[in-house]
């Protein structure tokens, strides 16, 4: 018989590590905290509005097209991703705004109505992105970094391309004008990142984007979830929801199993996390068992900021807002400060809107849309008592939005509810409520990350956007590949079989 992998959440990162671990041989069983499987990407439904609750931006489709490959199976025939154009759409105060898209000349002429200068500037920043690119992601998105070596070894490639620079200092190497600044710095905060921190390596994101293009699921990203589960299934992968973690069973330094809160012990030879690891460390394994990761040793490290998330539908539609829409507020390096350093709730704020209607009526009811707001805000380092803040700063959104980009919405407004840094604290059990685990540092990325194949554990692995290579879904469904590399082999006899779908509710 082969042996058993547990796998701890049922987000995406643990979805791939499902799909990767029963490739490899191994008999799997995902326990879920949640009612619903996809962790961030779970859905909200209310008023015949759907709501996706996390992650909205799809890109690099290659990544979920291989786990149906693993069992020759084809992705297309599970659920439908269809192009964005815009990619994003960069509102600025004074009116102006800026479509981000794939195409070039019209790229081109964007850039020169705000400076024509940068045109040429933005050529060669793309041109250096296309490099960082071929090292940062090609050659190292799934590379185990378990040793210090892993590191050292790609150091001149890193040095060389400048990658050790801030992201916002090398992009104003290449672009002059402030507003178009902004237009190419903003990716880190998709991933948990303050741009003026993150290391220039993350500017292969812009390449990722430029070579995949942005996609959106049909149905919205619960429908990839959905897909998911059902793959899963078919090839006999266990899944039981309503079902929390209390503990890693840890004997003689090895991962054992794990004891659920209702108190089942599931016995296992391999477990895989893809929970927040500093929240794993600190509250499912002894002390006693963590000589790398002790209490103090997680605390030192740097978090990212957490979001504020809005859901609402309105009973209008506004058919010239694009599906993305990144809507920048007055102030840029100096917000950010105030919410990764000083952890304080500004009075201004810049925001994602997400818009799913756009591309796909079907998420609300007809002459409808739904939306979802999203703010960057402190982590729960903040103190920031949420009970209060929570619907004031709601409310401000909502009147921002109403007087600058959605008018109408105050007296079309149907159900709105929102999140805010607790539900990422106890809902998704995130460390300080970070809501992208360690904030994608130079000293937190590759090596220095926490790492995929756990040092004080044996038999414990990580995914998700704790470990290497990071947040964002190219880098959360990386994760799962790394995998290949440092869980071995199960003892197998014959190929593995398609089963009868299993999900425990």
């Amino acid at each position: 018989m082969s042996k058993q992998a547990i796998v701890i959440g049922a987000g995406f990162g643990g979805l791939a590590a499902a799909a990767r671990l029963r490739a490899l041989g191994y008999r799997v069983t995902v326990v879920e905290s949640g009612d619903q499987p996809g962790g961030r990407a779970r859905a909200f439904e209310r008023e015949g509005f759907h709501f996706d609750a996390g992650p909205t931006v799809i890109t690099a489709p290659y990544l979920f097209d291989e786990l149906f490959e693993l069992f020759g199976k084809n992705r297309q025939d599970y659920f439908e991703l269809v192009p964005v154009d815009p990619f994003y759409r960069v509102a600025f105060q004074d009116g102006r705004h800026f479509d981000y898209v794939g195409d070039d000349e019209r790229l081109y002429a964007q850039i020169a109505a705000f400076n024509s200068r940068d045109v040429d500037g933005y050529k060669k920043l793309l041109a250096h992105s296309q490099r960082i690119f071929d090292v940062g992601y090609t050659e190292l998105v799934d590379a185990d970094f378990s040793r210090f070596g892993d590191m050292m070894r790609v150091v001149p490639d890193l040095l060389r391309l400048r990658a050790y620079k801030s992201l916002y200092g090398l992009v104003a190497h290449y672009i002059q004008d402030d507003a178009l600044r902004q237009v190419f710095t903003f990716q880190p905060l998709l991933i948990g990142g303050n741009p003026f921190r993150a290391p220039a390596i993350y500017l292969l994101i812009h390449w990722l984007e430029r070579k995949w293009g942005i996609h959106f699921a049909k149905g919205g990203t619960t429908a990839i979830v959905r897909g998911l589960v059902r793959l899963l299934g078919e090839v006999g992968v266990d899944m039981r929801l309503n079902a929390p973690v209390e503990r890693i069973e840890v004997v003689n330094g090895r991962a054992r199993g794990v004891l659920l809160g209702d108190g089942t012990f599931l016995q296992s030879d391999v477990v895989v996390s893809n929970a927040d690891p500093a929240m794993v460390y600190t509250q499912l394994i002894d002390p006693a068992a963590r000589r790398k990761h002790s209490d103090a040793a997680i605390a030192r490290k740097r978090y990212s900021m957490s979001l504020f998330v809005g859901y609402f539908g309105t009973h209008k539609t506004y058919p010239d807002l694009a599906h993305h829409s990144i809507l920048l507020g007055p102030r840029y390096r100096e917000l950010l400060t105030e919410i990764f350093d000083r952890k304080k709730l500004a009075d201004d704020f810049s925001l994602y809107l997400h818009a799913p209607t756009r591309t796909d009526t079907s998420l609300a009811p007809k002459g409808a849309e739904s939306f979802y707001v999203l703010s960057p805000v402190p982590n729960q380092q903040s103190g920031i008592d949420w009970s209060v803040e929570g619907p004031r700063y709601m409310d401000r959104i909502l009147d921002a939005l109403d007087a600058h980009h959605l008018p109408g919405l105050r007296e079309n407004l149907a159900p709105q509810f929102h999140v805010d840094p607790r539900y990422f604290e106890t809902e998704l059990r995130s460390y300080r409520g970070a809501a992208f685990g360690l904030e994608p540092t130079l000293r937190q990325s590759a090596y220095f990350r926490f790492h995929n194949a756990s040092e004080d554990v044996g038999g414990l692995y990580f995914v998700g956007a704790g470990v290497h290579p990071g947040a964002g879904l190219p880098g959360v469904l990386s994760s799962a590949k790394v995998l290949e590399r440092v869980v071995p082999k199960a003892e197998t006899h014959g190929r593995v079989l398609s089963l009868p779908e299993t999900v425990t509710a």
